[in-house]
């Protein structure tokens, strides 16, 4: 297809090949006049700066850290103050400036307090605000800044981004509609108007690469923020799976999601953010392990908020739920042998008279031998009561509308990978031998590798959500999603095994360990990273590798930025748990006009500090990949796309010009 065709030399042969597309395409530009506007319009964009993408991995339900990036665009928006104003604001001015922009309305509370003069105040601030607003929107055309704009405000802001107020003609026109907005009360609303526009247009394109939920204490947050955004995508994560699972109807999945949550001090989620009844677990941790002391299983997180009482709860809640989980993985491993994790079924090797457990040919000391609940002739069945529980708490996922709504977004906007302007992006591994050669794994009774595995995956996990009548396809469905969890060469996990239960019983590190699959040693091969892009149908000398999954040890020394450039790891620890390894508090990538920027994040404190004195995250930009040429709209995937479109209307054009299809006026 060459789409810099002139229409005239396009024969009247391809035209009537293509009658029946052309008619179609007819009803939305019924004329010459029609056809010629939208070629000149869609050639414009082509040549426009392309849009500016971000990527965020591992987001583990940190809201407030989370929503700041979004709100800042990664430094990009006081990067743009601080071009814009340069030395005519001095710092803490520019940083109020960011700050306003960040949390409109709570900063202009702050601002108001302080400034007794407030026709001044929202004079400045709104003038500020355009100039900023001016700058963001340049390198997109008027209509796309026009479908971005609040529509109460739509024809005012398009006057004051297009006008320009030097003009001694245009000076009182502008400080006019300034004046108006102050003196009918609309200045609040017109501020954060201006700030949310700046806010989306900073950032054309959100990609998360995986691991929206767990160990944070806001999922249902980030997932509320992700729906309103305008443009995102989403490749799935190993906890992302769980959450989607257990709303498919997963029992193992439904009493994960709840493990890591009482692990966290997270149930809040749960119950506050979806509304799921978790009272009938409660009940029977209570009372399965009234005298139980439940030492092993402490919270990771919250425990300067619980009282002695609540704490012993819910340490009974999470052995409860632990031991659930234990039997139904045990029954899904014993349902599929193909699976080959005999070596993770330890419940029938514990001998609870002497406390101790056979694991691989050796015995290992329990640091707890109390369990009622399990029967040492069936040892993975549930009892009455843990059934009749599971049984509750599934209704209750199923018809939680808000989790579900969450859930359908996930499935909508997001997959096992996606190749977008050259980068692949996956959340954890392509599952590798010990020779660097693509790993065979059986799913639906086929051995399949590579992108073949991760699409077969990606249509397994659909299909398990969204199957409601035939009760034996799901669950079949619904334990191949479970191996995605932790099987030993899912491309979401990535490791031989999960230690979940020795961590847990048996004190001896060296049986915690989780060996890695041979993909995270060959990521560092840039021949390596070549043969997976070529496999995925991209560029193998120009294209990228974006990885979550595996927070980067920077206090170690270890680089995000691997195999000569080629993978790039954007884990830096949004989460809190995980901020004392790696040093940081998560990445950011930025892929603009002009190439690659990584960005590295420090802690944020909290959205109050940044409201009252205007803290802003401090963020280091790393720059990757520099282009000798500024990238445009034409060298992107949607460039492709509008190409597309520009031929279809030239040989429209054509058939136009010869007579093959009438006029509409």
């Amino acid at each position: 297809m060459d789409y810099t065709r002139n229409p005239k030399d396009i024969p009247a042969e391809e035209a009537h090949k293509n009658l029946k597309f052309l008619n179609l395409l007819a009803t939305q530009h019924g004329s010459i006049e029609s056809a010629s506007t939208e070629i000149i319009n869609l050639e414009a964009i082509l040549n426009l700066p392309k849009g500016t993408e971000h990527f965020v991995s591992d987001i583990h339900a940190e809201y407030e850290t989370f929503k700041h990036i979004l709100s800042n665009a990664s430094g990009v928006v006081r990067r743009r103050i601080d071009e814009i104003f340069d030395k005519r604001l001095n710092n803490d001015e520019k940083q109020s400036l960011a700050s306003l922009i960040y949390y409109p309305r709570e900063k202009l509370d702050v601002l108001l307090g302080q400034e007794p003069d407030m026709e001044k105040l929202y004079r400045i601030t709104l003038k500020r605000l355009i100039e900023v607003a001016r700058r963001v929107s340049s390198k997109y055309t008027r209509s796309k800044v026009r479908k971005s704009l609040p529509k109460d405000f739509q024809y005012i802001i398009e006057e004051l981004l297009n006008v320009n107020e030097n003009l001694p003609n245009k000076e009182a026109y502008f400080s006019a509609i300034i004046k108006t907005i102050i003196d009918i009360d609309r200045a609040d609303d017109f501020v954060v108007a201006l700030s949310d526009l700046i806010q989306r247009l900073a950032i054309d394109r959100l990609h998360i690469v995986g691991d929206i939920y767990d160990r944070g204490p806001a999922a249902d947050r980030v997932m509320d923020e992700l729906i309103q955004h305008h443009a995102v995508d989403i490749q799935w994560g190993n906890h992302d799976v769980v959450w989607m699972g257990a709303a498919a109807g997963s029992l193992a999945y439904i009493a994960i999601v709840l493990r890591i949550s009482a692990r966290y001090d997270n149930l809040d989620t749960i119950e506050d953010g979806y509304g799921i009844n978790i009272l009938p677990l409660v009940t029977f941790a209570m009372e399965q392990y009234a005298n139980d002391p439940c030492e092993s299983f402490l919270p990771k997180a919250g425990l300067e908020d619980l009282s002695e009482y609540n704490l012993r709860i819910l340490k009974q809640i999470h052995k409860a739920i632990s031991i659930i989980q234990f039997k139904l993985e045990g029954q899904i491993i014993m349902r599929n042998p193909h699976f080959k994790m005999d070596d993770r079924l330890l419940l029938d090797k514990i001998d609870e008279k002497i406390g101790r457990i056979m694991i691989d040919g050796k015995e290992h000391k329990l640091n707890d031998s109390f369990f009622p609940t399990i029967d040492p002739k069936n040892p993975y069945e549930l009892t009455t009561e843990e059934t009749n529980v599971m049984q509750k708490l599934r209704r209750s996922f199923l018809k939680s509308e808000k989790l579900q709504r969450h859930i359908n977004f996930m499935y909508s906007q997001g997959s096992m990978y996606l190749p977008y302007n050259g980068l692949l992006l996956f959340h954890g591994a392509i599952p590798m031998d010990k020779d660097g050669n693509f790993k065979e794994v059986e799913v639906d009774g086929k051995m399949l590798k590579a992108k073949a595995l991760l699409d077969s995956f990606d249509i397994m996990v659909r299909r398990a959500f969204y199957e409601k009548s035939n009760a034996k396809e799901k669950e079949k469905d619904l334990d191949q999603f479970w191996y995605l969890w932790c099987g030993p060469e899912s491309p979401l996990f990535g490791k031989k095994k999960m230690t979940t239960f020795e961590r847990y019983f048996i004190d001896d590190k060296s049986t915690h360990k989780e060996e890695r699959n041979p993909y995270y040693h060959f990521r560092d091969s840039n021949l390596v990273i070549r043969k997976i892009l070529e496999e995925f149908g991209l560029n193998p000398k120009k294209g990228h590798i974006v990885n979550g999954h595996v927070p980067v040890k920077v206090r170690k020394g270890e680089n995000p930025v691997k195999a000569d450039g080629q993978l790039i790891v954007i884990d830096g620890g949004m989460s809190k748990a995980y901020q004392n390894v790696t040093g940081i508090a998560g990445y950011t990538l930025i892929y603009n006009s002009y190439g690659l920027v990584l960005v590295a994040h420090q802690p944020f404190e909290s959205k109050r500090q940044s409201v009252e004195s205007g803290k802003d995250i401090v963020s280091k930009a790393i720059h990757l990949d520099k282009a000798k040429e500024r990238k445009r709209v034409s060298d992107t995937d949607i460039g492709v796309q509008l190409k597309q479109q520009i031929f279809d209307l030239k040989l429209l054009l054509a058939a136009y010009r010869m007579g093959i299809i009438k006029e509409i006026h």
